[in-house]
């Protein structure tokens, strides 16, 4: 195992440290690490806090600033963060309108943030349960949360900004959060840095269809590795069968979200081949990104996401943020 690392217990410390000094214009950082907040704080605004394991940068703590977040919780890689931070980050940036808690739909995150928002005053959570890979069971948690989770904070961060109540806010992003839908590929697994060893193992010529975020398995294992364009139109039309197939003539953002070790040449590629298998399925992509925003280390594979859009949303996205990993109109 190859990282850049000092010692594999101090790597998030490292990391966050690093980060606040790199964005000290946007951010500070809790002096006992336990939440990375605006630098600024905005007064009578509903503040936003989410969090989640590691390893998934720059989900969450880069999206904490302006028309984003306002404090996000670390824990360690692929682990909860406690409901002891949440609460101190909550103290810490709730100006007064009450706080709102965006969560992965993941056993330890719900189960933590729960408590934390059952121990603070006026407080609401929200989930987010995008991934169309993972089949609803009365047995599970669920569907996870994924690249999704980033278009929900945006989204929701940008009415936030504008002034909309608590409730509102909750409403606005379990309204985004269910016409939003995610399914990953992996091309290859990550390393955890404790585990010290792939998190699953791949042959060359196979591929993960439906992967999660922490390496949990998919839908099945593909061999030999399709193209990119039979990559694309499997992932999407699970994503419209999902939408019901009502989806002709609606407006869509679609996000490629890179999973850490793809490069941008390889996910723009995917990007065209999504887009044109939204245009067979009539729908209309009118706002597109690509990059690496919710990662799993340095797993090789990427995400494919589409969020119907409306004119509220539509104008929510295309608000000014200004975080350390996200940034428009500022």
């Amino acid at each position: 195992m190859k990282k850049f690392m000092n010692d594999v217990g101090a790597m998030l410390h490292e990391s966050l440290s690093g980060l606040a000094h790199c964005h000290s214009d946007i951010l500070t950082l809790d002096s006992e690490f336990r939440f990375i907040r605006r630098a600024q704080k905005k007064t009578g605004k509903v503040a936003l806090i989410s969090g989640g394991g590691a390893g998934h940068e720059p989900l969450h703590a880069g999206f904490v600033g302006y028309g984003m977040l306002d404090a996000a919780c670390p824990g360690q890689i692929f682990t909860s963060p406690t409901p002891d931070m949440m609460m101190a980050a909550a103290e810490e940036v709730d100006s007064g309108a009450g706080v709102l808690f965006i969560i992965k739909n993941y056993a330890g995150d719900v189960m933590n943030f729960t408590l934390a928002a059952e121990m603070c005053p006026n407080a609401l959570t929200m989930l987010t349960d995008d991934d169309v890979a993972v089949e609803r069971s009365d047995h599970s948690m669920g569907r996870r949360g994924v690249a999704g989770t980033m278009i929900v904070e945006k989204m929701v961060g940008a009415a936030a900004e504008r002034g909309d109540s608590l409730t509102a806010l909750k409403e606005l992003g379990e309204r985004v959060n269910n016409v939003t839908k995610t399914m990953g590929v992996a091309l290859s697994s990550c390393i955890v840095p404790a585990a010290g060893g792939p998190t699953f193992t791949l042959k060359e010529d196979e591929m993960e269809m439906g992967v999660g975020i922490h390496g949990e398995s998919g839908r099945r294992r593909v061999s030999p590795v399709m193209s990119a364009d039979a990559i694309a139109e499997e992932i999407v039309q699970a994503i419209v069968t999902d939408y019901g197939g009502d989806v002709a003539g609606r407006e869509a953002l679609l996000v490629i979200n890179g999973f850490g070790g793809t490069p941008s040449l390889e996910l723009y590629l995917m990007y065209d081949a999504a887009r044109r298998q939204c245009d067979k399925h009539g729908i209309k992509i009118t706002r597109g990104l690509a990059g690496n925003y919710v990662t799993s280390l340095e797993m090789a594979g990427c995400s494919i996401t589409l969020t119907l859009l409306d004119a509220e949303t539509t104008m929510l996205w295309d608000a000014p943020a200004h975080t350390a990993a996200f940034r428009q109109g500022m």
